[in-house]
């Protein structure tokens, strides 16, 4: 049996009672982005330009500025804390996030990425592509990707808003990206839904942002309670 001396048993219950006093503090924001009324139909890409992405799995790819799923939730919606966030250094996560070049779609369609957290690259189609940052706060950068060029590792070392990234070989192909200095965002899943997580409680403004101009930016002032989970849901509609 394992003994243990005074010290490090009063260090563990000290550091228990950190953690519980930091996870009872800690609240989040939980909703859904939807649309209402009749949903837009999308265009379909027209990959023609180059045969092999059009032939990659046979199905038609649509344009996904748009995306309304069966129940009216609208993903790739971009969910962020704008104001009243408490001025501190937040941990930058060791685990990369991903950009996927798959069929000659970008996958994910909205990255987002905390600043000097990696992001890894991936060219799966084993076709030339390249990665254009239209990038204005991080330098505008244009990365190549040869067919036998599978994989880049990238960091963008600070806090930006969305910008555009695009494949200047293949112009359909397009995404978006914003780089943040704090973790309280998260981008709408196929259903419309997000979850913030990790607040402390306070009042904040909410911002979601579609990308058809149309549609555009919504806001709402929410309170965050000290534990659970407050309610910010959005509508969009024409």
């Amino acid at each position: 049996m394992k003994i243990y001396t005074v010290a490090q048993l009063t260090l563990g219950l000290v550091a228990g009672i950190a953690v519980a006093i930091s996870q009872a503090g800690a609240g989040s924001i939980e909703g859904r982005v939807t649309f209402e009324g009749r949903v837009p139909a999308m265009r379909p890409i027209d990959m023609g330009g180059d045969p092999s992405c059009a032939a990659h799995d046979g199905t038609q790819k649509l344009f996904a500025m748009l995306v309304v799923g069966p129940d009216k939730g609208i993903a790739n919606v971009l969910v962020q804390v704008t104001k009243s966030l408490p001025e501190k250094e937040y941990p930058i996560p060791e685990e990369p996030v991903e950009l996927t070049q798959s069929g000659c779609i970008y996958t994910p369609h909205i990255l987002t990425v905390r600043a000097g957290q990696s992001i890894i690259i991936r060219n799966p189609d084993g076709l030339s592509h390249n990665v254009h940052v239209l990038s204005e706060i991080n330098r505008e950068r244009n990365w190549s990707m040869a067919a036998t060029k599978d994989t880049l590792r990238k960091t963008f070392h600070k806090a930006e808003g969305l910008f555009t990234i695009k494949c200047d070989v293949h112009k359909w192909m397009r995404a978006y990206c914003a780089v943040f200095d704090h973790p309280f965002y998260a981008v709408t899943d196929a259903n419309g839904s997000f979850e913030i997580t990790g607040l402390p409680p306070g009042n904040y403004t909410v911002q979601a942002w579609q990308e058809d101009e149309r549609l555009g930016v919504r806001e709402q002032e929410i309170t965050v309670p000290e534990t659970g989970a407050a309610k910010a849901d959005f509508v969009y509609k024409r």
